[in-house]
């Protein structure tokens, strides 16, 4: 029988505990976030196996924060005490991101609070990451849609408005990050956006902003006109 790759087989360098300290969770991927989370696997199975059985099992970082504890604990190597864990981890993020800026949904039409909200989460990121925020009468969700390189971000309608939907959302608000520095939409961000607007108009979901961040500057494309 073969051995389970395990973390101790990577260099040092290269585990991710090591290169949390040394670059910063946000350098981690999400199976790696896990592997941390986790902390170890079991006999003839390492955590790393069992970080990615746990992605490809449920497709998203969404949906596996959303599965009950009876879900996880049906995926080798995942009891009580790790689907615990998981849970535990998801929740402390949901209570963050839902106390650190106390916006009502209504404010949220203002690009300058929708940038203070966001920018914390894009600012250091070194690709592009894009953000759907979802609001109804009377709260509001952020969720990533996608990741992109390092200067382009592909979204496609359907991944988006599968959120918006699924949050029987009134109306939502788009936000994505330019690592370069540079906030002024490109001719991919326009071209998406307008394909954006006329799926929404499809689904009677109202978009009432593309905000694009920087780590000290943000666009409203509604404010330029882009929308209207």
């Amino acid at each position: 029988m073969s051995k389970s790759f395990t973390i101790h087989d990577l260099p040092a360098d290269e585990r991710p505990r090591e290169r949390l300290v040394k670059f910063g969770e946000q350098a981690l991927s999400a199976q790696e976030l896990l592997q941390l989370i986790l902390g170890r696997g079991i006999a003839g199975e390492s955590v790393v196996v069992t970080a990615q059985k746990l992605l490809s099992q449920f497709g998203s970082l969404q949906r596996l924060a959303e599965a009950s504890i009876e879900e996880l604990s049906l995926i080798k190597g995942i009891g009580l005490a790790k689907a615990a864990q998981i849970k535990a981890a998801f929740e402390i993020g949901r209570r963050l991101s839902t106390q650190a800026m106390p916006y009502k949904s209504k404010e949220l039409t203002d690009p300058e609070k929708v940038y203070r909200l966001i920018k914390s989460k894009l600012k250091d990121y070194h690709k592009e990451h894009f953000y759907i925020i979802v609001l109804n009468s009377r709260n509001w969700s952020v969720a990533e849609v996608s990741i992109g390189t390092l200067n382009a971000n592909i979204v496609h309608p359907r991944e988006v408005f599968a959120e918006a939907i699924k949050n029987k959302a009134a109306s939502v608000i788009f936000v994505h990050n330019h690592p370069s520095g540079d906030p002024e939409p490109s001719e991919e961000d326009l071209e998406i956006t307008r394909k954006l607007v006329e799926s929404g108009k499809i689904l009677g979901i109202e978009i009432i902003d593309h905000v694009i961040v920087t780590k000290d500057k943000f666009i409203s494309m509604k404010q330029k006109g882009i929308l209207n």
